[in-house]
C-alpha cells in the first residue's frame, strides 16, 4: 500500500495568497471555546492545519488532531496553557498532514497516539506525514472505541470510505459535541480522496450518520470552517447531495469529462462553496471520477 501525497503538500501548491497562507508559519494558536472543557483550536493568523479540540479537565487531556508539524511548539505551549499539563492522548481523525503532522512531537511530550486501523498502516509506509516513526499510532481501532475521561463519554467511531477509508469522528455524548474531522468542510467544497480511499457515496453516508446522532441542539466542529450545529452540517450535506445528483444525471446522459466541465452543473454553489483547494472545477472533476469508480485524486 503506497500512501499518497498529503493534503499539506497539496494546500502549499493549491491555497492562493487570499485564503489561510499554508507557506507562512503562523505566530499564535487561537482557541475557542465550544462548551466549558472543550475548545477548537486553530492557526490565529494563519494556516496551522485542520481544526482541532482540546478536551481538558482533572483526569485526563485529550487532543483531537493536532495540525501540521511545523507548528507543534506553539501547539504544545497553547494546550499547556489551556489544560495545565501535557496531552495524554491524541486522536487522529484521518491520515492526512494537517491532521497528524505533530503526532510524533506529541508522542515525545507523553502522548498516546489513538487511531483507525487503516490510518496506522498508511503511515507505517510514509511515518514523516506525522513527523516520524515516534507518530506512529500505538492504539488502533477497527471500528469504534470510547474514553471515559472527566465525567464525559467520547465515543470515537469509524466511518467507512468517505473522506479516506480511516476516518473517525468523535460524540462527547454528555455535553453534546460532535467533532466531525473532515467528513465536515463547513460551508466550502469537501476535499475526498478518492486516491486514499475516500468516495463521495460514502461521505454522503457518512454525513447522515453523523446527523442520526444528534440534535438541534448539537455543537458541531468540522475538520475545516466555524463552528457549527446540525442544521449547518444538513446543510453542507444537502450541497453534496444535490451536487452528486446533478453530475450524475449528465454522466448517466453518456457526457464526458470535459462536457460536464463545460456545462457547469455545480455554478448554483459557486458563490457560496468555491475555494482555493476544491475549487468548483475540482469538485465537479471529484464527482465525475467517483462515479465511474476512478480513484485517481
Amino acid at each position: 500500500m503506497t500512501t499518497r501525497l498529503p493534503i499539506l503538500a497539496i494546500l502549499l501548491a493549491a491555497l492562493p495568497a487570499s485564503v489561510a497562507l499554508a507557506q507562512q508559519p503562523v505566530s499564535a494558536i487561537k482557541a475557542t471555546e465550544v462548551v466549558p472543557g472543550i475548545h477548537m483550536l486553530e492557526g490565529a493568523d494563519g494556516f496551522a492545519g485542520g481544526n482541532m479540540t482540546l478536551l481538558s479537565g482533572d483526569e485526563h487531556v485529550v487532543l483531537i488532531d493536532d495540525g501540521l508539524g511545523a507548528m507543534a511548539g506553539l501547539l504544545l505551549e497553547k494546550t499547556r496553557e489551556i489544560a495545565g499539563r501535557n496531552i495524554d492522548f491524541v486522536i487522529n481523525t484521518h491520515v492526512h498532514g494537517d491532521h497528524v503532522g505533530s503526532n510524533a512531537h506529541f508522542a515525545e511530550n507523553g502522548a498516546v497516539i489513538v487511531a483507525h486501523d487503516n490510518i496506522r498502516k498508511r503511515l507505517l509506509d510514509n511515518p514523516e506525514f506525522a513527523g516520524g516513526e515516534g507518530g506512529l499510532p500505538v492504539l488502533t481501532f477497527s471500528d469504534a472505541v470510547t474514553f471515559h475521561i472527566n465525567g464525559n463519554e467520547a465515543y470515537v467511531f469509524h466511518l467507512e470510505h468517505a473522506h479516506t477509508d480511516g476516518d473517525a469522528a468523535i460524540l462527547f455524548k454528555n455535553v453534546n459535541v460532535l467533532v466531525a474531522g473532515d467528513i465536515q468542510f463547513h460551508g466550502l467544497f469537501p476535499f475526498i480522496d478518492l486516491a486514499n480511499g475516500g468516495n463521495v457515496a460514502g461521505y454522503i453516508a457518512a454525513q447522515r450518520e453523523m446527523l442520526a446522532m444528534i440534535d438541534d441542539e448539537t455543537r458541531v466542529v468540522p475538520g475545516h470552517g466555524a463552528i457549527t450545529d446540525k442544521a449547518g452540517l444538513r446543510s453542507d450535506l444537502d450541497m453534496l447531495v444535490d451536487a452528486h445528483a446533478r453530475v450524475k444525471a449528465l454522466v448517466d446522459a453518456g457526457q464526458n469529462e470535459e462536457q460536464i466541465l463545460a456545462a457547469n452543473p455545480l455554478s448554483i454553489y459557486h458563490d457560496d462553496y468555491n475555494w482555493g483547494f476544491i475549487t468548483t472545477e475540482r469538485m465537479t472533476r471529484t464527482l465525475i471520477r467517483s462515479l465511474n469508480g476512478d480513484q485517481q485524486p
